[in-house]
Formats: C-alpha cells, sequence, structure tokens
C-alpha cells in the first residue's frame, strides 16, 4: 500500500513539473512574441556551410539560442569556431546546457579529445541588452519585430566584416548577400549579411 502512495506521489509530482514547465515556456513565449523553434537539418547544415566560409577562428553568438540544436550543429560542423547561445526562456536554456554538458562528452575524436570541449556554451541573457561587439558572427531565428529592433544595434555594435546569418526572416533595410533556399518542407530562407 505505501509502495503504491509513493509511486503515485511522484507520478503527481512529475505531471505537475511538466505543466509547471509548460506554464513557463507559454509565458516567456507570449512576452518574446515567438516560441523556442528548433531548426530542421537541412536548415542546419545550410548554416553550418554559410560558418565556414568564414575562415580562421570565429567567436558565433546565437540571438535566442532556443533547444540549442542549431549551435551544437554549428559547431560540430565547423572546426575552431566557438558559439555562445543567449536564451531567456529557462527550460529551453536549461535544454541546451545539458545538452552541451552531456553533448560534447559523447563527441570525441579517435584520439580520445573532446574536439568540442570549450567551444560551446549557453547563457541565460537578454538579446536586446547583449552585446554583439566581439562577434565575428550573429546566428539568428527570430521573428520580424525582433530582427528590426536587432538591425540597428547590429549596425552600432558589430565589427566590419562581421557576418549576420538570420533563418526565415530579412533585417529590415538590408540587402543580403546572399539567399539560401533549403530543401525542408518549408523551403526555409537563410539570410547572409556581411557589415
Amino acid at each position: 500500500m505505501i509502495v503504491l502512495i509513493v509511486i503515485q506521489v511522484i507520478a503527481w509530482l512529475i505531471a505537475f513539473a511538466a505543466l509547471l514547465s509548460m506554464v513557463s515556456i507559454v509565458l516567456v513565449s507570449w512576452r518574446n512574441g515567438i516560441s523556442p523553434m528548433p531548426t530542421s537539418k537541412s536548415v542546419r547544415s545550410a548554416v553550418a556551410v554559410e560558418v565556414n566560409r568564414i575562415p580562421g577562428y570565429s567567436s558565433i553568438v546565437e540571438a535566442g539560442s532556443g533547444w540549442g540544436t542549431l549551435g551544437m550543429d554549428v559547431i560540430r560542423q565547423c572546426p575552431g569556431k566557438r558559439l555562445t547561445g543567449i536564451e531567456n526562456s529557462s527550460i529551453p536554456l536549461w535544454t541546451s546546457q545539458l545538452l552541451a554538458r552531456f553533448g560534447t562528452r559523447m563527441l570525441r575524436a579517435d584520439e580520445g579529445q573532446n574536439l568540442l570541449h570549450g567551444r560551446l556554451r549557453y547563457v541565460r541573457g537578454d538579446i536586446y541588452s547583449s552585446s554583439y561587439e566581439h562577434a565575428d558572427i550573429v546566428l539568428c531565428y527570430l521573428f520580424p519585430g525582433a530582427m528590426k529592433r536587432l538591425g540597428d544595434k547590429f549596425k552600432r555594435e558589430l565589427l566590419p566584416g562581421s557576418v549576420v546569418i538570420s533563418i526565415c526572416f530579412a533585417l529590415p533595410g538590408m540587402q543580403p548577400v546572399r539567399t539560401i533556399t533549403c530543401t525542408d518542407t518549408l523551403r526555409t530562407k537563410v539570410y547572409v549579411y556581411t557589415f
């Protein structure tokens, strides 16, 4: 009888935690104007190709890193790059931090070295007040209002030669140097800008 009560209490706690998690995601999504959206494999690959066009070591900032899938794939496919993801929604942030911690430990070179160690991190932050001054590349999968708001910030803070890669939504008033149409079901567009 006691075992049954303990199992029921645990089940209720898990259900309550799941409900709180969903409420948290909904509230932050409502405040942000968009929910965290994972990117398709073809979009992640297209972004990685664009990141690899930039030679040498680069510092990447992902504005609104969501669940961390884009950042993980980019770092996996782009040697010599470092990525910091900025996210303000707790559940996606914790998920991406776990992905970075445990996922990078599983991806080791044949000789036992961790190729991703120190190259990927996710932090809590506000994409509008965070600094982009040291970013060589900025990745965005946001919405039109955010792109408009960030466009002026990028013009003020990014160094000449910095690149912004935006998924789905263009930077208003700027002409991309390249627009890639991905092979996913939605035919997602990836816009590439040089500052």
